[in-house]
């Protein structure tokens, strides 16, 4: 078997026997299924629920995409302003780590005080919950641009902008393309727990639903279905990783294609 071909089989593998294996786990132990159900029983449910399952699955879609389009837009933004000065890192960077490591479960009540149930708090959560990393990202790329590298470009009279369009955003864009990766899941994090606390869609709602009727291969069965949306997210960027900054990524692929 080829690496190409070994690296693409390989995580279906692993899944098939992890499911094969709850299977056994809930067989052998005679688990009733609100306690675990078996892989059986959530697909089952999956097929039995897909409609309903479908439609909270792409309301959740929507407003996790909204909220990780804000924070690409915010994150970019800020993580440029914070990047290109010093002063603003040491000034900002204490700040967006404090706001960070409050947990985003205790902001959402203030969210739905402010606008309401609905879809705008889980967007708003998703953009709180993933604007960080990409932030992060971009202002580390921009700020670690070498002294040297940046004193001959002004000797050779680039001023601050054209050192920052011509060098400093394509320096970041490895640090960027790799923060999408996982401020994606994050949002996708960020839209179902506001959806657990307070809307009328979506699979975070479902879930809550599902729970207090004790159907809990339905609500096993809405994970899969967030699990399947975030690895298909983050396969989507980790594509646009490769073409965007193929020069940082060669070394992997290289890895890849030697079985290295």
């Amino acid at each position: 078997m080829s690496p190409r071909l070994q690296a693409a089989v390989m995580p279906w593998l692993v899944v098939a026997g992890l499911f094969i294996a709850w299977e056994v786990l809930v067989l052998a132990a005679r688990l009733p299924p609100f306690v675990l159900p078996a892989p059986s029983a959530v697909f089952a449910s999956l097929a039995e629920f897909s409609g309903p399952i479908a439609h909270h699955a792409l309301h959740t879609l929507a407003t996790t995409l909204a909220g990780f389009a804000l924070s690409v837009v915010g994150g970019v933004a800020l993580g440029v302003a914070v990047g290109s000065s010093a002063v603003a890192y040491r000034a900002l960077l204490p700040v967006l780590i404090g706001f960070n490591s409050v947990p985003k479960v205790a902001i959402v009540p203030v969210l739905i005080i402010w606008f309401g149930i609905g879809a705008v708090p889980a967007v708003l959560t998703a953009f709180l919950i993933s604007f960080f990393p990409i932030t992060v990202n971009v202002a580390t790329g921009i700020a670690t641009l070498e002294p040297e590298l940046r004193d001959v470009l002004r000797s050779l009279g680039a001023s601050r902008v054209e050192i920052l369009r011509k060098v400093g955003l394509p320096r970041a864009a490895p640090y960027f393309f790799a923060s999408l990766k996982v401020a994606i899941t994050l949002a996708f994090v960020g839209s179902i727990i506001s959806e657990t606390v307070g809307s009328n869609e979506g699979v975070g709602y479902l879930m809550i639903q599902a729970s207090s009727r004790f159907q809990i291969p339905l609500v096993f069965a809405a994970l899969l279905v967030v699990a399947a949306m975030g690895i298909a997210m983050y396969s989507l960027f980790a594509i646009l990783e490769r073409r965007m900054t193929f020069w940082a990524t060669r070394s992997v692929e290289a890895a890849y294609a030697t079985g290295s």
